[in-house]
């Protein structure tokens, strides 16, 4: 696996480069900047791509050899209102620990490298003119204040510029300060974001294609949600681009 180079804004590079020393911040041992998002090659190689065979519609990795697209017996038996959801990577306990750490204790310097994943895996299907636009789930005011980031919207950001689509925060958003999804089943995870979010753009949509941005998925249940919500306003398609996906 090749190293992953991303850009941020033209003046994070050198205030990252002046904060934080070269050095792979999963290992801490081999050397890493800021071009290689602070994680070295062998620990780069630690972190499985998500690649194909794997579930058409929720993008569940399937162990074994599947030439035809083919829908998992989760998705058979879901509502999902998203069109299709993918993602960068498969979690593993090397993955797990950099999310964690980015979302929980402001280990930014991560970012580089988690948008870089990011843009890279989706960058081939994510043509701009294809989509309209990019949307990021919403975190509930309590908690953003509480992080002080939403680390949904500024993987979003990192996309966008990627791929030259606009990213646009002003359409949904967080009414319900559910629990955290982590220990729930996927029943609860159901019931747990049900009517969590609302649509607060000016007016309602035409027919726009977007993509719906998180860092991790594992039941859909979140993203599903929100693309429930978009849908109802006259969204024409909502996919789901992730991070990682969970199991």
């Amino acid at each position: 696996m090749t190293t992953i180079k991303t850009q941020l804004w033209p003046w994070a590079d050198a205030v990252l480069n002046f904060v934080y020393p070269p050095v792979c911040q999963i290992c801490q041992d081999a050397r890493a900047g800021v071009e290689e998002g602070y994680v070295c090659e062998e620990c780069l190689g630690k972190i499985p791509l998500l690649e194909s065979p794997y579930c058409n519609k929720c993008g569940a990795p399937f162990e074994g050899a599947i030439t035809n697209a083919f829908q998992c017996g989760n998705c058979k038996e879901l509502e999902l209102n998203f069109s299709f959801a993918r993602a960068a990577v498969v979690t593993n306990p090397v993955m797990l620990d950099v999310i964690h750490r980015y979302k929980y204790n402001r280990a930014l310097w991560f970012e580089p490298f988690l948008a870089g994943l990011l843009a890279r895996q989706a960058a081939p299907g994510l043509l701009p003119g294809l989509w309209n636009m990019i949307v990021p789930v919403p975190l509930h005011p309590l908690k953003e204040r509480e992080r002080e980031f939403n680390q949904a919207e500024r993987l979003s950001r990192g996309l966008a510029r990627a791929l030259n689509i606009p990213v646009n925060t002003k359409l949904l958003r967080r009414v319900k300060a559910t629990a955290t999804q982590t220990m729930l089943s996927r029943e609860q995870r159901t019931a747990n974001v049900h009517k969590a979010f609302s649509f607060c753009g000016r007016e309602n949509l035409s027919g726009e294609k977007i993509i719906l941005v998180d860092d991790v998925l594992t039941t859909g249940a979140t993203t599903s949600a929100c693309a429930k919500v978009l849908l109802k306003a006259g969204a024409g398609e909502v996919g789901v681009w992730t991070v990682a996906r969970g199991a």
